[in-house]
């Protein structure tokens, strides 16, 4: 039985890897198409496709009758393939691409109309990434909101699996186009990522100028599906045969998306990737994910960093969004230790074991009324505000606040009853919730008690510890599946609205009134 409230995923037949190159004709690579946005300077944007082997392939750039450069190269025998990196281009346009084969007296020709310079960003994840506008709170009048942002521009993956990693893609859902309330709200999850357009609208908004943003999602889909043999080999993930999971209704078999969804991406020139996934592994591989999904960052910076000639930045900016809220019939520690190994276990992001990425926190952005199930909530445009200020931060050096406040010491004023968590930046306390947590132990066993709030200044709360007999072993803030009500948790940072992350520290031996530097004694009990 399938958990209420998770997305079937459509389960497509494996497409069989065949030689991609076979009998293609003269072609530009699958999505590279009219209203396409490339990526912008310091990096060169690649242009590839296919041809006939020894052919020379001469792409030229175009704004209106005047000719910006010329690349000249050749079809490589053993893929059919042929490939130039332009040099970098400001933010702007339009232009014209042109491709022109030449195979002895033959001369075919190709051309793209109104290209852009500009950032281009993929989108991948399951179904909260897969979720239209159409879908969203206020989906109206999100939908008719796209005239003030034709210069940022769409693109859509198609739900297809394969066995071996692709080249190109197999099959396109929506290609290169201007925003249009029917390509943005195109039926329940389908064509266009909400978070995704909502991101590229907030940072045009911010950057002023092109926007481009490649969805490539599926509902229902755990991690390993994303990932390629390699990364789950260095996790250690089991290569046992798949056991079916209620939170796992899409495809499951490991790398079949990335071999299909991802990696026929890899040539292209981004700025950066956000991501939305986590649910599916709940009751899968849960206690992995702490590495498997730094794995895949890792992986995918060198795929699309070696594949773009080094045109994508090696650590390339990588966002994602930390799990939401669900009404769960049962109340357990699977969401709060997904969230936790979404960090890889530090609280927060960028981190030693994650460079170079940022993350919104949306476990206050529930939706119990969702029609989609409340694992699906509908207030997307917070999620999106939230990871642009972060890519604002992480991906174009702004100096803002992009992330709530963590505690960076707690002491332990074991005298007064008190536990201290002195903040690295100014909080606002909504409420006096019994979010916090501790851990106490006496002979031999552990039990997590409710821990009061009971004093708090600009950047210090003080924990009322007194119902722990024992010894206190751990502190933890919002560890529960549904930490709080619709932007109603207890803490925030004053100025931002963002709110406080989940963590979880544990409190090594010492005397009273010493300091415990939190970033340090941060462990996953």
């Amino acid at each position: 039985m399938v958990a209420p409230g998770f997305v079937f995923g459509l389960v497509l037949p494996l497409i069989v890897p065949a030689d991609a190159s076979a009998d293609v004709g003269f072609r530009f690579a699958s999505y590279i198409g009219d209203y396409m946005v490339l990526q912008k300077e310091p990096a060169g944007a690649v242009i590839w496709g296919y041809g006939i082997s020894g052919a020379t392939v001469t792409v030229s750039l175009w704004q209106g009758q005047e000719t910006i450069m010329k690349k000249v190269t050749s079809v490589k025998a053993h893929s059919n393939s042929w490939m130039v990196v332009l040099d970098p281009m400001k933010p702007g346009g339009p232009y014209e691409v042109m491709a022109q084969q030449t195979f002895g007296r033959t001369n075919i020709t190709l051309r793209v109309h109104d290209v852009l310079f500009g950032d281009v960003w993929l989108c991948s994840g399951q179904s909260n990434m897969q979720m239209t506008v159409s879908q969203i709170f206020n989906a109206t009048r999100e939908l008719a909101n796209t005239v003030a942002y034709q210069s940022v521009r769409i693109f859509s993956v198609s739900l297809i699996q394969a066995e071996q990693e692709l080249e190109d893609l197999a099959q396109v859902d929506l290609q290169w186009a201007k925003p249009t309330s029917e390509n943005l709200g195109h039926g329940d999850f389908k064509y266009m990522s909400a978070v995704c357009w909502l991101f590229g609208r907030d940072l045009y908004d911010a950057l002023r100028y092109p926007i481009g943003l490649i969805s490539s999602s599926w509902g229902g889909t755990p991690i390993e599906a994303w990932s390629s043999g390699r990364s789950l080999k260095a996790c250690g993930v089991p290569t046992r045969g798949f056991t079916q999971s209620d939170s796992v209704t899409g495809p499951s078999k490991y790398s079949v998306l990335w071999n299909a969804m991802i990696h026929p991406l890899h040539n292209m020139s981004l700025k950066g990737v956000i991501w939305y996934q986590g649910e599916s592994n709940v009751n899968f591989n849960r206690d992995l994910y702490n590495c498997t999904f730094p794995a895949l960052i890792e992986d995918w910076r060198q795929t699309f960093h070696r594949g773009s000639q080094g045109q994508t930045e090696r650590f390339f900016p990588f966002g994602f969004v930390q799990l939401s809220s669900y009404l769960s019939a049962t109340s357990d520690d699977t969401f709060p230790e997904i969230r936790w190994h979404q960090t890889a276990d530090f609280g927060f992001v960028p981190n030693a074991r994650m460079p170079s990425t940022f993350m919104a926190v949306a476990m206050d952005l529930c939706d119990r009324k969702s029609p989609f199930g409340s694992i699906h909530p509908r207030d997307k445009q917070t999620v999106a505000y939230r990871l642009h200020l972060g890519a604002r931060a992480v991906a174009y050096g702004e100096k803002l606040i992009f992330q709530g406040p963590l505690p960076e010491n707690v002491e332990l004023l074991a005298d007064r009853g008190l536990l201290n968590l002195t903040y690295s930046q100014d909080i606002q306390v909504q409420r006096q919730d019994k979010i916090f947590e501790i851990s106490c132990c006496s002979d031999h066993q552990c039990k997590w008690l409710p821990a009061p709030m009971d004093a708090f200044s600009a950047q210090t709360l003080a924990l009322n510890i007194r119902s722990c007999r024992g010894a206190l072993a751990a502190v933890r803030y919002a560890w529960t599946t549904w930490p709080c009500e619709y932007k109603q948790c207890p803490l925030y940072h004053p100025s931002s609205t963002l709110p406080a992350p989940p963590f979880i520290a544990f409190m090594t031996d010492r005397k009273p009134g010493e300091h415990s530097k939190l970033a340090g004694d941060i462990v996953a009990l």
